[in-house]
């Protein structure tokens, strides 16, 4: 996802998108803090402030609400979420998508943490670096991230340092992204050492994932100029074993943002490397729908996680 609408109004001038300057804060109750305790690996200078932007106007609207985003954010942070249910020792670090170049904080974060705390499994919301500087593509495929990926294996392993603490089951982490935040999933999956070097204890843990959701994850096919032939970005491909965690993907065949076979491409490459992998496609309902209700089928994907959950023994299945 390149970016989301609300980003692409605030480009064009378009009316109907309210800013901020202020840095995003978590509501009542909680308390976002940074993951690293001095300056992050590969820090880059801070050009512009971090800002937070809603759309407020209707017609962009998603699921009859609008949406927030977070730009320009140079200093990560996590944000843990306590179950508001029976807690079942799971927990599920949340990678909110926007193209590397924002994040959606509300419609693939927050909500996200609201929907897995009631079902007691606790959230970490990872507010990582945006916009990441682009290396060089090539040939199309699109390269990973660093500064993302280097955030996102430092919240797990604090996730999993703190698990006792947290009253977590250290064999139950897993993390979860949209769009963007898929591609993060997939890279997360498949890197099971730390491409930054060790800042303290916290670093000396696993950053493995023991589960991952990708929702209409992007970033991941490559060569689809050919659509007859995509294959699995590179980035991806030569990092993968069946040492990657079992994984969960869900995409619609009428996405226009990231298409189908950038879920296509990786189920058929989890496979091939025996890893267990679910996948749902559908029909219909695009792109960045979130965990927000429409009248497309595909909207009721939680609960197909959840099942899932179950069936790899990360939650008590149960019997109805």
């Amino acid at each position: 996802m390149k970016a989301l609408i609300l980003g692409i109004c605030v480009a064009f001038g378009v009316g109907g998108v309210s800013a901020q300057t202020a840095v995003w804060q978590p509501t009542a109750g909680h308390r976002q803090v940074e993951i690293w305790p001095g300056a992050a690996p590969d820090a880059r200078p801070v050009v512009k402030p971090e800002s937070v932007e809603t759309d407020t106007n209707p017609k962009e609207f998603i699921g009859g609400r609008s949406v927030t985003a977070i730009n320009n954010v140079s200093r990560p942070t996590m944000t843990v979420y306590s179950p508001t249910g029976k807690n079942t020792g799971a927990a599920v670090v949340v990678f909110p998508g926007g193209g590397y170049e924002e994040l959606a904080i509300d419609l693939e974060g927050t909500e996200a943490c609201d929907w897995l705390t009631a079902k007691g499994i606790t959230c970490v919301l990872l507010k990582y670096r945006v916009p990441a500087p682009h290396l060089t593509e090539y040939s199309g495929a699109y390269p990973e991230s660093p500064i993302a990926l280097e955030d996102a294996q430092r919240t797990l392993g604090l996730v999993r340092f703190h698990a006792a603490e947290w009253h977590i089951d250290p064999h139950k982490i897993g993390v979860m992204g949209f769009s963007a935040g898929g591609h993060l999933v997939a890279a997360m999956s498949v890197h099971s050492e730390r491409i930054y070097a060790a800042v303290d204890a916290a670093d000396k843990v696993s950053c493995r994932p023991d589960f991952a959701v990708a929702i209409y994850p992007g970033h991941l096919s490559f060569g689809e100029e050919s659509l007859k032939t995509p294959k699995l970005n590179p980035d991806i491909a030569s990092h993968l074993t069946r040492q990657a965690p079992p994984t969960f993907l869900l995409q619609n065949e009428d996405d226009h943002v990231d298409t189908v076979n950038d879920s296509l491409v990786y189920y058929i490459a989890l496979k091939n490397a025996g890893v267990p992998v679910e996948m749902h496609l559908y029909a219909q309902g695009g792109h960045a729908f979130g965990l927000r209700r429409t009248k497309f089928p595909v909207t009721r994907w939680p609960k197909l996680v959840e099942t899932w959950l179950g069936t790899i023994g990360m939650i008590a299945t149960k019997h109805e």
